[in-house]
């Protein structure tokens, strides 16, 4: 890894901050958008997690030119034909809310018998003005009504293959064993090493 290699993370979300903060250790230093001084909103009007990670990375590398990475995670339901998915933060509307889109999932998913589904986050990298993907998958289920209190999202309803409680149920730790963004996050990481090491 690059000595103390600073990465500006596009996002305003601090749970997605100290998800990839608890994965990263001190590895490498994470600079958020209000810690950069940046107060955009940066806009996700693509309807793929590819490109809306890629055109947030990129918003933020012009307006910068700073090494930087952003994130893109969406909850792919397979009865729903892998709705919210891209539409994830704004199913229910644009107000963002989450127990309404957690609402609004349960009601459409009541007379489906497959509850199945999966997160996929997309991580896009800048780095030295190019990019890299890395992607990371959760699979899991969706159960009928919310459980705990912890996460954020639809963690209430979602159940990871492997565990019978809901992300909502563990602690930060307990979700990285299953999580999607550490899965994308640890690509990330090997592809900085890797990248060091020829340096």
């Amino acid at each position: 890894m690059y000595k103390h290699m600073k990465l500006i993370f596009a996002t305003n979300n601090q749970h997605k901050v100290d998800e990839i903060r608890n994965v990263l250790g001190q590895t490498l230093d994470i600079i958020t958008l209000k810690e950069a001084g940046i107060e955009a909103d940066i806009p996700e009007p693509y309807d793929t997690l590819e490109a809306n990670a890629s055109g947030k990375s990129a918003y933020i590398f012009q307006l910068t030119g700073a090494d930087c990475f952003s994130e893109d995670t969406g909850l792919e339901v397979a009865a729903l034909n892998g709705e919210p998915g891209v539409k994830s933060a704004r199913y229910a509307g644009e107000h963002r809310s989450f127990d309404a889109n957690i609402d609004k999932l349960l009601s459409n998913l009541a007379a489906k018998q497959d509850r199945s589904a999966r997160f996929r986050t997309v991580i896009s990298l800048l780095i030295d003005g190019k990019e890299m993907l890395f992607e990371g998958i959760c699979n899991g289920q969706i159960i009928t009504e919310k459980r705990g209190e912890l996460g954020f999202g639809y963690d209430p309803v979602f159940i990871p293959e492997g565990s019978d409680r809901t992300f909502a149920e563990m602690s930060l730790e307990e979700k990285n064993r299953f999580s999607h963004r550490k899965k994308a996050t640890e690509k990330l990481v090997a592809f900085l090493n890797k990248l060091s090491t020829n340096h």
